[in-house]
């Protein structure tokens, strides 16, 4: 049989990753933002003395690798789109960026409670009104970035149920998330600031750092979990459910099941029928497809159930 005879039968394996996400241009502008404001409120820590802002600062900063991260798993997943080295595409390159920022998170978490609790033990002189400025101007650049970043089509809070993700788009779930940590430090900093500079209450500072550090690791847990799952490749029963309602009858069985993630809400699913008379795959692959719509790379394997076969 020639190669050209083939190509019918033959599909690539891109499936929609060579595409500009709306995410990609997005992120760079937040990167962008993000580096900007980060250098000011570092400075502006330094030089008025708060430990709260420098800690906010350098917070951004984590962020503005994490977005980096972001942004380059983007252009990486579309440039090899369609390279056949990588077996079902890039898909995966998007919830590998996720789990990358997620892990950063994590640390920078760990870092502003060890920094908190040094702030507990030596307490430092802050220059209020000029740290409190900084840390408004931040917030503003936070909220700019998430309505950047939230812009219309991702779920916006903390809605886990997975089977309502329309775009399961992880890198950008977690530029979101940073963003959000990030304008939850910079009110955390405002509070403690105006509760130091009005009440005389220091403490507030450390405080309200460690209550952030358990915030923002509770956000990096629920971020490593999701993306954790689809680099372990994670069965989805309720895809898996769907198959089964679409294939078994009274005669058909299925004898062996695999549904897979390989790219934000794009699975794969290798599956084995057993019938007395077994119809062609492409048949069970129309059965499947016309109920599960977000499987896009099916291989159906048919087999004849004979007295053979039958268990002794």
């Amino acid at each position: 049989m020639h190669n050209h005879q083939l190509d019918q039968w033959q599909h690539d394996h891109v499936f929609g990753q060579d595409r500009k996400r709306s995410g990609e241009t997005r992120t760079l502008i937040v990167v962008g933002l993000t580096l900007t404001m980060m250098v000011w409120e570092i400075l502006a820590g330094i030089v008025y003395g708060s430990m709260a802002l420098l800690a906010d600062g350098l917070h951004m900063g984590s962020h503005a690798v994490a977005l980096g991260i972001a942004a380059f798993a983007y252009a990486y997943a579309r440039k090899n789109a369609g390279n056949r080295q990588f077996s079902f595409g890039t898909g995966k390159v998007n919830a590998l960026g996720g789990f990358t920022g997620a892990v950063l998170l994590a640390g920078f978490a760990l870092y502003i409670a060890i920094e908190s609790i040094g702030r507990f033990i030596d307490p430092v002189i802050i220059s209020f009104n000029a740290a409190i400025f900084v840390a408004v101007i931040g917030l503003v650049v936070n909220g700019v970035s998430a309505w950047l970043l939230g812009g219309g089509d991702h779920d916006h809070g903390h809605n886990h149920d997975h089977h309502h993700h329309g775009h399961h788009d992880h890198n950008r779930r977690a530029a979101y998330f940073h963003v959000l940590a990030d304008a939850l430090t910079s009110v955390l900093a405002i509070v403690a600031l105006l509760a130091g500079k009005y009440a005389g209450w220091n403490w507030m500072d450390p405080f309200m750092g460690l209550v952030g550090a358990a915030l923002i690791t509770r956000w990096s847990w629920l971020l490593l979990k999701e993306t954790s799952s689809v680099l372990l490749d994670q069965q989805r029963s309720d895809l898996e459910k769907n198959v089964k309602n679409a294939i078994e009858d009274d005669d058909t069985r299925i004898s062996d099941l695999h549904i897979w993630s390989i790219g934000p809400n794009i699975h794969a699913a290798i599956v084995s029928v057993v019938s007395h008379e077994p119809e062609s795959p492409d048949f069970y692959r129309q059965r499947i497809q016309a109920r599960c719509h977000t499987l896009m790379h099916i291989t159906v394997e048919p087999q004849r159930y004979t007295v053979e076969s039958e268990p002794k």
